[in-house]
């Protein structure tokens, strides 16, 4: 068996690929602040776009064994050069990075050994065959051993990463400075292996605010823009001066319910009993919401009505889930009296202000549609940074979030969502409602050892479609992600939405 790896080095930057001989600098507008600069600490996709693949050359598989050849001649950027001793750091550090709000331990599963048979070849050894194991290298970021040791236990500390110290990538940028809330700095990385880059040097200015995204790029401050307003997206495409790109991503904006325990915060109106323990409740918040009517109101069409938490045809979605059933609140509101709340409960909703496409407003929407069948909510929108540490702690008993999977395939949604949170086996990382479901467990992790894809595939999807009947968390909407630029600028887009410089070019 053998194949090319695209394995992930951090890059210290994202940065562009050869499109013009004259370079320049350029500047990106981003909705949402990469939340560290360590590239182990956060499998969040503002973190992981800030990586650069392509340090493997090939791979062999034997069995449970993994041969990995590396790409001769790299430097990082501080001239050292790459080798199998900075793999075998990188996979050492993961585990040990604390507090991480989710883990790239996830991309280690059913690893047992890894080896360093020559300076360029590593060897993997998995515990049973895992055909999932090149996919889930080119998501992991690679740390330079010389630069990223230290004296703690993980070696540089987050804290040391993201003021700088030991940030040493092997991408066509070096990092130079991060000024948190203000702009992120990489320019040319001299050293770099492969073609020259397009840009001298790139700038990432975090901007929240749709609107003000646009004004800066109207302004001629930055050159291009994340997700403009969905309100905007027509007056925009007709500007002689930019180009508008619109992609569908596989991203899931979903609800999540808490599940835990009969202790669960802003809930009022239960006699202390939470809920959403309660299948027929789940359901009915399911039944209460128009997914279509959101889409066309809310979102302006930029999204696609979701029943399941991947896009078809990507592996292990389900085709009998290709459509959300129709919102029914009348049959919602006798779910809601069958379960023992006839007059329904007041709740909170948490939601982040900014880091998803309308993703207030979507929350704001949701709370009006659960209001009409006697579940009175309101929503507590807060700052993205806020918000995530607020989920990470369990201050909701429901929250709107978004996940989007750079794998393409069901298992690692499944495995950071909904498994049953196991630190030891690095799954349920993401799963903040702590969901448990065995059954479904089961079938996700028998899928793992699969070989045949399109066995695989339909494993995950019978998990899937076990996850959706119970209702485990509420699927709404697919986003389509939308970039804006600069005349004379071109960027294709990504179906992961992330926006990786090294695809943006100058025109010819």
């Amino acid at each position: 068996m053998r194949g090319k790896l695209f394995a992930c080095a951090f890059a210290a930057a994202a940065a562009g690929l050869a499109g013009n001989a004259v370079a320049r600098d350029l500047v990106v507008a981003i909705k949402t602040e990469p939340s560290s600069m360590d590239p182990q600490y956060h499998a969040l996709t503002p973190n992981i776009q800030l990586s650069k693949p392509c340090l493997a050359e090939s791979w062999t598989a034997q069995g449970n064994t993994w041969t990995f050849k590396l790409r001769p001649n790299v430097k990082f950027s501080d001239g050292s050069p790459f080798t199998a001793a900075d793999v075998l750091f990188t996979f050492d550090r993961v585990p040990k990075v604390p507090n991480s709000p989710s883990s790239y331990k996830i991309y280690l599963q059913e690893i047992t050994k890894v080896e360093a048979l020559d300076p360029l070849t590593v060897r993997i050894t998995t515990e049973k065959p895992y055909p999932l194991l090149p996919t889930n290298m080119a998501s992991l970021p690679i740390l330079s051993a010389k630069a990223a040791s230290g004296t703690a236990p993980e070696g540089k500390t987050t804290t040391e990463l993201n003021a700088g110290n030991g940030l040493v990538g092997a991408g066509p940028y070096k990092f130079v400075s991060w000024k948190r809330g203000s702009e992120i700095v990489f320019e040319r990385n001299p050293h770099y292996w492969g073609p020259k880059p397009a840009w001298d040097k790139v700038t990432y200015r975090p901007i929240s605010n749709p609107a003000a995204r646009v004004a800066a790029l109207l302004a001629g401050d930055v050159d291009l823009v994340e997700d403009p307003p969905t309100d905007d997206l027509e007056r925009l495409k007709k500007d002689p001066k930019l180009n508008v790109v619109a992609k569908a991503s596989n991203r899931i904006i979903y609800v999540a319910l808490d599940q835990n325990g009969e202790q669960t915060p802003g809930i009022q109106g239960t006699n202390g009993k939470n809920p959403f323990l309660d299948k027929r409740v789940r359901e009915a918040m399911s039944l209460a919401i128009d997914r279509q009517a959101l889409v066309d109101r809310i979102m302006g069409g930029i999204a696609t009505p979701a029943a399941q938490l991947l896009p078809l045809p990507m592996l292990g979605a389900s085709k009998n889930l290709a459509t959300p059933v129709k919102a029914d609140p009348e049959k919602a509101k006798a779910l809601l009296k069958a379960a023992g709340y006839p007059d329904g409960f007041t709740l909170v909703l948490g939601s982040p202000n900014g880091r998803y496409i309308n993703d207030s407003k979507v929350a704001q929407t949701l709370a009006a549609m659960w209001t009409r069948i006697g579940v009175k909510t309101t929503v507590d929108a807060a700052a993205p940074p806020v918000f995530f540490k607020n989920r990470d702690s369990y201050a909701y008993s429901a929250y709107l979030a978004g996940w989007g999977t750079a794998t393409g395939e069901m298992s690692n949604t499944l495995n950071s969502l909904l498994v049953t949170p196991n630190k030891d086996k690095g799954v349920g990382t993401t799963n903040r409602s702590r969901y448990s479901n065995k059954a479904m467990d089961k079938l996700v992790e028998d899928s793992a050892d699969l070989m045949d894809p399109v066995k695989r595939g339909e494993m995950l999807a019978r998990a899937s479609e076990m996850a959706m009947a119970d209702f485990a968390m509420l699927p709404i909407h697919f986003e389509h992600s939308v970039w804006a630029m600069k005349k004379g600028i071109e960027f294709t887009g990504r179906a992961d939405q992330q926006t990786m410089v090294q695809y943006v070019t100058l025109g010819k």
